[in-house]
């Protein structure tokens, strides 16, 4: 069982910058793969990036490449995702979620994958 909680959100202005982290209890956390989602709006919740269990591997949606980076810490149990250049259209809950499935490629990864999901946490960007 592992528990996650996020923090990091904000209101920030188009073009900023915001970091978001995600701390996760117990002490299998590297044998999970973890993700990024978000939900903006009236939308459906949607993938943002994930990463594999060692950092080794790494799959962002179009959107965010170039602008946000995934990482983890396996050793203080952390996932972070470092948001650059934020655009209005970034606006969402963001979600941390992590998968004790192993896929050789890490672009099988799914949210139904996902089988333990933080609360998230509002990330708002403004024009």
């Amino acid at each position: 069982q592992v528990q996650l909680v996020e923090s990091g959100g904000g209101l920030v202005q188009a073009g900023g910058s915001l970091r978001l982290s995600c701390a996760a209890s117990g002490r299998t956390f590297s044998s999970y793969t973890m993700g990024w989602f978000r939900q903006a709006p009236g939308q459906e919740r949607s993938f943002v990036a994930t990463i594999s269990r060692t950092g080794a591997r790494i799959h962002y949606t179009n959107s965010v490449k170039g602008r946000f980076t995934i990482s983890r810490d396996n050793a203080k149990n952390t996932v972070d995702l470092q948001m650059n250049s934020l655009k209005p259209e970034d606006t969402a809950v963001y979600y941390c979620a992590g998968s004790p499935k192993y896929y050789s490629n890490i672009y099988y990864y799914a949210q139904s994958d996902m089988d333990y999901w933080g609360k998230g946490t509002l990330v708002t960007v403004s024009s």
